[in-house]
């Protein structure tokens, strides 16, 4: 299910009014839970990347970012993460060769291409099983409000387009529990982006001693696709995102195809796409962590939409790499051999 209009119209509507008091009820019992001390602390230090909320920010792309700069510094990262989407539960190390995205998850898929990648429900499993990889720190692609697991430092994005929204908690609002709660937890706010959604929201933090720094997700090569009429289609928390970029980058973007996140395509979706592009002659595209879903199956209409389907790469820029890095110093100091 992907998020409604109404989570991000500023000053709400009659939904967001209706659904405000069970909004009110699940900020509080969020709250009560992230209030909880952990159960367990690892023993390599925990970087937490995470959001206020509900939907994308861009925190797999920030973690592959994270994950290149701590390997230039010289460190060892490893990636913990739920699995969102796939049907094991773990703890489990990811092989791609062995799994397929339905199983782990898309964003797992992507992350244990570039290191160690531990999927588990339960973090503090979780946690144990990536201990035992050659690992010196642990990079938390999510679960900034789960309470399990102890996080050294928690890196929390901000859409600098979006903000918070209308402000209010699920189902009212996008919010997983009340801003100023969560904010007592961060270490530091990455605005993504650019906008003015989120000024009251940097201001807030800035007041409370946190440092902020800021971020961008740029497609990769969009020069090819200059000019070109295509029909981009998503499964992601916010598809208007990757609409967005093929603009951007000159793209006609003729027809578009939304999906709920994380969706898992069937071949009537595989069909639907393939006739609509072949009626319009138009170049189907779509993300990688769409792709990642398509990719090695058998259905002949999937595997063909596979075969013609382009990929929107993106990577998340930090603006001052090396600020970040030294931020992170005392953290990473703490690395046990």
């Amino acid at each position: 299910m992907n998020a409604p209009d109404f989570w991000w119209t500023k000053n709400g509507n009659w939904q967001a009014k209706l659904l405000s008091p069970l909004g009110a009820l699940y900020g509080y019992m969020a709250t009560r839970r992230f209030r909880y001390n952990p159960r367990y602390k690892a023993r390599q230090p925990v970087i937490c990347i995470g959001n206020f909320t509900a939907g994308g920010t861009g925190k797999t792309p920030f973690a592959l970012a994270l994950n290149a700069l701590l390997k230039e510094a010289g460190h060892k990262p490893g990636f913990l993460l739920r699995g969102y989407g796939g049907s094991i539960k773990g703890p489990l190390l990811v092989e791609p060769s062995k799994y397929a995205a339905a199983e782990v998850g898309d964003e797992a898929m992507l992350l244990a291409r570039r290191g160690p990648t531990v999927i588990s429900a339960d973090r503090t499993a979780g946690a144990k099983l990536l201990e035992e990889q050659d690992i010196s720190v642990i990079i938390m692609d999510d679960g900034f409000q789960n309470p399990s697991l102890h996080k050294d430092f928690s890196i929390v994005l901000l859409d600098a387009k979006t903000g918070i929204g209308n402000a209010r908690c699920i189902p009212a609002g996008p919010l997983r529990m009340p801003f100023k709660k969560q904010l007592q937890r961060v270490g530091l706010l990455m605005v993504v982006g650019e906008g003015d959604a989120s000024i009251d929201q940097q201001k807030t933090a800035r007041q409370a001693g946190i440092d902020l720094m800021h971020a961008a997700i740029r497609p990769v090569s969009a020069d090819a696709l200059d000019g070109e009429r295509v029909l981009a289609f998503a499964g992601i928390g916010r598809p208007e995102k990757l609409y967005t970029s093929l603009r951007e980058a000159g793209a006609e973007v003729v027809e578009t195809m939304s999906f709920p996140d994380h969706h898992y395509f069937t071949k009537d979706d595989a069909r639907l796409i393939l006739r609509e592009a072949e009626t319009q002659d138009l170049l189907p595209i779509t993300t990688t962590k769409d792709y990642v879903r398509l990719d090695g199956r058998e259905e002949q209409s999937i595997a063909r939409l596979a075969s013609v389907a382009s990929v929107l790469e993106v990577e998340m820029k930090i603006a001052d790499p090396d600020a970040l890095i030294e931020r992170l110093k005392p953290v990473l100091d703490c690395e046990k051999p």
